[in-house]
């Protein structure tokens, strides 16, 4: 069927969107804290493979899934399954549940960068008697709720602006311009990052196998399983998939588009940047450590303080230069949050748009986008006056359960739902509705209208069957031992293999829909 929807303007201004998506905070901040705990190199290794037989397979599938349908997550699934007709609401849950924080960060960066921007311009250290930087600077912004509140309504109102444009005119237009200047951002930063004193130090816990135990950067190694789940977890959150974007994007493009070589294009540049991510953050991080008299285990690497605290600290102790280095740094974090964010969105928005059309409604892009963005707000202002737990605010299930990783602060229950549960789930059940119920050569003649390799075929069927399917039950078993770290991991792999036994079997004796 061909797409009478909104469409691209051009391949490029596609490809340029769909790295927008994929390039957000997961590559800027989630790859590098993530290869920290993780023991470098190791979780690089393991990244990239998965990234190939994994992130490549259901990059081309989503897309693909998108363009054959026409619609959304949710219609997408509805149009070609029996069984699996339920799983496009997962993909619209993860999108909308990551906007609560992906908001919140994106408004801390903003904060972060008004702050160097004026340091730079007015000399804040002088004027008040101190640097913006470390802890304390962090804390006081978590403890200002309101000005929280505000920097989050910023930034939604900016991802509003865009997506209410259009597919061609919004959100094609900003990622021209946004991903390019993003790259060369980013090569600055790098560059100055390595020619910090140690930051060689930080290189060798990257890329030299089994430097960061041996250096005293982590006590021990994590056991590969434990790496498989985390590495799983944050290439799903860093290629935006199996959280309706790809399906989304995929609806708008083209027939005669090389669906393949466009997935490759997208899943390399996306490791690409967080490669570079890895090496504006870590050598930054270890060198400022180092130089700082900080022993090297405690070096901080995690969370949200590796943005806002570690780094604020490299540019603080750079000197005069320092400011102008945070603007730019915080500015690229900000553009790279968009590009993001306006892709969820955009997932989320549709579903709407697209009910919408069956009932003969047109032009109801404006009013659907004020209507998401206003519910996207109203859950992310939660997530900022929590200030990460500092403001204790309520948090469901927190007495019933116990608090730990899932639902320690507002953030972390929002995560845990979307990218440890909602996200790895659906893309079990996404593989196994392709590769059993209804088979590869039934996505694969929508991947050939645009050309693709024969050899592609081969290697496409094998790991939607079985590969991917494996593979996501140890990502979803990995997730669930992150976020309910209680000590019941054995419990915790079961549960992802009987759930995925169950929904083999399901779609084994299922046949396939005959689209409408």
């Amino acid at each position: 069927m061909e797409n009478k929807r909104e469409s691209w303007g051009s391949n490029l201004g596609f490809i340029m969107a769909a790295v927008g998506s994929a390039v957000g905070l997961g590559n800027i901040w989630g790859f590098p804290y993530k290869m920290g705990k993780c023991g470098g190199f190791t979780f690089l290794i393991i990244y990239i493979l998965l990234a190939v037989f994994v992130g490549m397979i259901i990059m081309v599938s989503e897309l693909a899934l998108g363009r054959k349908s026409g619609r959304g997550a949710v219609g997408a699934y509805q149009k070609v399954s029996k069984r699996f007709k339920w799983v496009g609401w997962l993909s619209i849950i993860a999108p909308f549940l990551i906007m609560s924080f992906y908001a919140v960060l994106g408004g801390y960066c903003f904060q972060y960068m008004s702050l160097n921007l004026a340091e730079l311009g007015f000399g804040l250290s002088e004027i008040f008697g101190q640097n913006i930087s470390g802890a304390d600077t962090f804390n006081s912004m978590l403890g200002n709720q309101f000005g929280c509140a505000m920097f989050t309504f910023l930034f939604m109102i900016i991802c509003m602006l865009i997506v209410k444009g259009g597919v061609s005119a919004g959100i094609e237009k900003f990622n021209k311009i946004g991903m390019p200047a993003l790259f060369v951002m980013l090569i600055v930063v790098i560059i100055r990052a390595l020619t910090l004193p140690n930051a060689v130090e930080g290189l060798k816990f990257m890329f030299v196998p089994g430097y960061a135990v041996k250096a005293g950067f982590i006590p021990e190694a994590p056991d590969v399983v434990s790496v498989l789940g985390t590495a799983g977890g944050q290439m799903f959150f860093s290629l935006s998939l199996a959280m309706g974007a790809m399906i989304t994007y995929g609806s708008y493009l083209d027939k005669k588009e090389n669906i393949v070589r466009n997935s490759g294009v997208i899943v390399f540049s996306d490791t690409l940047v967080a490669l570079m991510a890895g090496l504006a953050v870590i050598p930054a991080a270890v060198a400022n450590g180092i130089n700082s008299g900080v022993p090297v285990g405690e070096i901080a690497l995690g969370g949200p303080k590796l943005l806002f605290v570690t780094l604020q600290d490299v540019f603080s102790n750079m000197g005069a230069s320092g400011p102008l280095f945070g603007v730019i740094f915080y500015l690229l974090v900000i553009i790279a949050a968009i590009s993001s964010a306006i892709s969820l969105m955009e997932a989320v928005g549709v579903y709407f748009m697209d009910k919408a059309e069956t009932k003969g409604k047109t032009g109801m892009r404006t009013k659907v986008t004020l209507w998401v963005s206003a519910a996207i707000l109203a859950e992310a202002i939660v997530v900022s006056i929590d200030g990460l737990g500092s403001n204790g605010v309520w948090i469901p299930f927190q007495n019933l359960l116990g608090k730990s990783n899932w639902n320690g602060t507002w953030l972390d229950f929002m995560d845990c739902w979307s990218e440890g549960i909602a996200m790895p789930l659906a893309a079990m059940l996404m593989s196994l509705m392709i590769g059993w119920e209804l088979k590869p050569d039934y996505m694969l003649e929508e991947v050939h209208f645009g050309a693709a390799s024969r050899v592609f075929d081969v290697f496409y069927k094998i790991c939607i069957r079985f590969v991917v399917p494996v593979a996501m039950a140890f990502v979803l078993a990995g997730q669930l031992n992150e976020f309910f770290n209680n000590g019941s991991q054995t419990v915790h792999y079961v549960l992802a293999f009987v759930i995925l036994a169950v929904f083999w079997i399901i779609a084994a004796t299922g046949n396939k829909k005959t689209e409408k």
